[in-house]
């Protein structure tokens, strides 16, 4: 199996102006997957949406430089104005708002998680498990020093955790069952015999 490689990496091209190209596609297509699964949210003050699970899985395919620039592009359009934030908010309004913690702190948690999965952290279910944790302690750390300093430390916390927690449950499981099952996929066609 390829050894320090993302499931991006397999299929990225060796020619330098295609492979150019072809991670300028990801960065952009992760931004948008990004803006895409912040529109599925319910909740108030900080909604829960599918934005932490989108996060994490396009950290572990893309790996830490591709994901880490996929979230600032993704941070980019929203201060520019596109409503690419949850509820389609929009500047920096909505990044200095309740969530805007949570914002920045997908950048380093996608960075750490992009990092394990080179590693291979994302071809067994127990690395899996535990590299979705650390992204998902990042985004909480990030997000709840920037909540509490707004509204408080039990506020932040009733408000911008534990009502998370059920659904970063099943995020993490099915990114569990997702990533190493992809990796196990690959192996049955041949690509254990890859070096990088």
């Amino acid at each position: 199996m390829l050894a320090n490689a993302t499931l991006a990496d397999l299929i990225r091209p060796c020619e330098k102006k295609s492979a150019v190209l072809f991670d300028l596609a990801l960065i952009i297509g992760g931004s948008l997957l990004v803006a895409l699964s912040a529109q599925i949210a319910v909740g108030y003050p900080v909604p829960i949406t599918a934005q932490t699970f989108a996060v994490l899985i396009l950290a572990a395919l893309l790996g830490p430089r591709r994901s880490a620039l996929c979230l600032l592009t993704y941070i980019a359009e929203g201060a520019a104005g596109l409503p690419v934030f949850a509820q389609g908010k929009a500047g920096f309004a909505a990044l200095s708002g309740l969530t805007g913690g949570y914002l920045i702190g997908f950048v380093p948690a996608a960075y750490l998680v992009g990092s394990l999965a080179r590693n291979g952290w994302d071809r067994r279910i127990s690395t899996t498990i535990l590299a979705m944790i650390l992204g998902n302690v990042i985004i909480y750390a990030f997000g709840l020093l920037w909540l509490s300093g707004l509204v408080g430390l039990h506020s932040a916390l009733a408000g911008g955790l534990y009502p998370f927690i059920p659904g970063d449950l099943l995020k993490i499981a099915l990114a569990a069952a997702v990533l190493p099952s992809a990796w196990k996929l690959l192996e049955r066609f041949g690509f254990t015999a890859l070096e990088k």
